[in-house]
């Protein structure tokens, strides 16, 4: 039955207007953008340290080079599983802090799905920090990969990356003039590109880069011949080596960020239940009804 009351200058009842809508919106459609960004940071933070220690020992790196650092594929999983902690850690940590830094909330029904959605948005906010700074990142690294001179096409950037020391041995001699190898590193880069696909390297393409390689070499056509065959194996292992260690790397990548919505839920569900004076490893109890 709906409440009324008497309006002005009138005995007539009216309705008294409704205000349970406010609460549930005050509840559900106003996030505290403080500590998600406050969360979001300190997750973005973590994750570049992490990450930065990562490249330092050489986990997270990818390498085609004859080094120490050439990748295999327990190299490219212990890398992914690095990935997958690292993401744990850091939205972990963004997640609590999301949660502890909220306002304590008048009702406690709701309490564990405005902490979980509060850390949900603090992940959200800390892979868009993460995607900016590395796609910066990843743009200076391309530009100081380029060949000198100017940058040319990403194609021939990408070839000097993957395949650099088989190009190093595509033109090497003994006896070189000054001559200028960019336009023909990245000239050849690109026609070795081409030995990983579907199709391989075609004819033409091989007669024409034996051709190159006896020019810029300074060798007749049998060794060069034999040098291009030598190197396009090569560089077809290397980059089947990269591919399968990109795709890895990609998978983990992508785990690492759907598990990280995850922890960064239940994260800032711990955290609320610290903020609220109830036992510290009340994540191990998350859904039990709040009193």
């Amino acid at each position: 039955m709906t409440a009324t009351y008497p309006g002005p200058g009138s005995a007539e009842p009216r309705p008294l207007p409704d205000t349970r809508a406010a609460p549930w919106a005050e509840r559900f459609l106003y996030p505290e953008w403080g500590p998600v960004i406050a969360g979001a940071i300190a997750a973005a933070a973590l994750s570049l340290v992490l990450n930065a220690f990562a490249l330092a020992i050489g986990l997270s790196v990818s390498s085609t080079a004859p080094t120490w650092r050439d990748a295999s594929f327990a190299l490219v999983l212990l890398s992914g599983l690095y990935i997958l902690l690292a993401a744990i850690a850091a939205y972990g940590l963004g997640g609590y802090l999301a949660g502890l830094m909220r306002a304590r909330p008048a009702a406690p029904e709701d309490t564990d799905v405005r902490d979980g959605m509060h850390g949900l948005l603090a992940w959200a906010l800390a892979t868009l920090l993460v995607a900016v700074i590395g796609l910066a990142t990843a743009q200076s690294l391309t530009r100081l990969a380029a060949p000198s001179g100017q940058a040319g096409s990403s194609i021939s950037i990408g070839g000097e990356n993957l395949i650099a020391f088989d190009l190093d041995r595509l033109f090497r001699a003994e006896r070189r003039t000054n001559v200028d190898l960019d336009y023909p590193r990245a000239e050849a880069a690109r026609i070795l590109l081409t030995t990983a696909g579907h199709s391989g390297l075609q004819p033409e393409d091989r007669i024409y880069l034996i051709r190159l390689t006896a020019a810029v070499a300074g060798i007749d056509g049998g060794d060069a011949q034999r040098r291009v065959d030598d190197v396009v194996a090569r560089a077809r292992d290397d980059i089947s080596r990269a591919r399968r260690s990109a795709v890895i790397l990609a998978f983990f990548a992508g785990s690492a960020a759907i598990v990280g919505a995850a922890v960064a839920w239940f994260a800032a569900c711990a955290g609320g239940r610290v903020r609220d004076g109830e036992e510290p490893h009340g994540l191990l109890h998350w859904g039990r009804p709040r009193v």
